[in-house]
C-alpha cells in the first residue's frame, strides 16, 4: 500500500458521513469508517483524532477566523453592523456541500450536541473580544456576541435545510432583519 493515499481525508469524511447517516453516529466505529474508505486506522489518525473530529475538523479555527473578520470590517460600522458583516464573511467559508448532513448527524447525538455547544461558546468569547477590540464597551460586546451567534446558528439551520434557495450570508441578513423587526415596539407594547 502506498504511503500517501490521494484524497484520503475526503474519502474518510465521505465514508464517515455515509455511515453516520445510515446507522447513527453512536453505532459507527473508526474501523468501519476506514474499511468503507479503503484506508487504514493509521491513515485515519493522520487526519482526525477520533470520529467526532470528522464532523468538527477545523472548527477550532472558527473563533480566530471570525475575530479577524470583525477586525477587517469597515471601521465606520457600528458594532452590530460590523458583527453581521463578519458573520456573512465567515458564512461563506463554512457553507459546504456536507453542512446539511453534518447538521442531521449532530442533531441525532447528545454527545455531538454538547461538542457543538462547547465550540460555539469559544466562538462567542472570541466574537466578544473582537468587538471590544473594535471599541465596543465590554457590556455591549458581551450583549452582542451571543446575539450574533444566535443569528448565525438560526441562519445556518435555515440555510442547511435549503442550501439552493439562498446563500448562508443571505440567510444571516434575513435572520438579523427578522430579529430587528421583532424588536420594534408595537402599538400595544408595554414598557418595563
Amino acid at each position: 500500500m502506498p504511503r500517501w493515499e490521494p484524497e484520503a481525508r475526503d474519502r474518510l469524511r465521505d465514508a464517515a458521513l455515509e455511515l453516520f447517516l445510515a446507522h447513527g453516529y453512536d453505532n459507527v466505529t473508526v474501523a468501519q469508517i476506514t474499511e468503507r474508505a479503503g484506508l487504514t486506522r493509521r491513515t485515519f489518525s493522520r487526519y482526525f483524532t477520533d470520529k467526532r473530529d470528522v464532523l468538527f475538523a477545523e472548527s477550532e479555527q472558527l473563533p480566530a477566523v471570525l475575530a479577524a473578520a470583525v477586525g477587517r470590517a469597515d471601521p465606520d460600522l457600528a458594532p452590530f453592523a460590523a458583527m453581521l458583516t463578519a458573520l456573512g464573511e465567515v458564512g461563506d467559508l463554512v457553507a459546504d456541500a456536507h453542512a446539511a448532513e453534518r447538521r442531521a448527524i449532530v442533531q441525532g447525538s447528545p454527545e455531538l450536541q454538547e461538542r457543538g455547544r462547547t465550540k460555539f461558546a469559544a466562538v462567542t468569547s472570541a466574537l466578544a473580544a473582537a468587538l471590544e477590540q473594535r471599541g465596543a464597551s465590554p457590556a455591549t460586546a458581551t450583549l452582542l456576541a451571543p446575539v450574533g451567534i444566535a443569528i448565525f446558528r438560526s441562519a445556518f439551520d435555515r440555510w442547511s435545510g435549503q442550501p439552493e434557495a439562498a446563500t448562508l450570508p443571505d440567510r444571516i441578513r434575513e435572520t438579523a432583519a427578522e430579529l430587528a423587526a421583532n424588536l420594534q415596539p408595537g402599538p400595544a407594547a408595554s414598557h418595563f
